[in-house]
């Protein structure tokens, strides 16, 4: 029984961490989509000057 527990506590704590990191993951996607907009931006303004 007291196994049992342990093993649902460390797959809880797992996935927990497995959300973190998946969130951390796409929230730093975001920002990198953002960052080659403008720059993507930037070389076109700079191609038509």
């Amino acid at each position: 029984m007291i196994k049992a527990i342990k093993r649902f506590v460390g797959v809880v704590g797992v996935a927990l961490l497995a959300f973190r990191a998946i969130g951390s993951f796409l929230s730093w996607v975001d920002k990198q989509d953002e960052t080659e907009v403008d720059a993507w931006i930037d070389e076109e303004e700079s191609e038509d000057a």
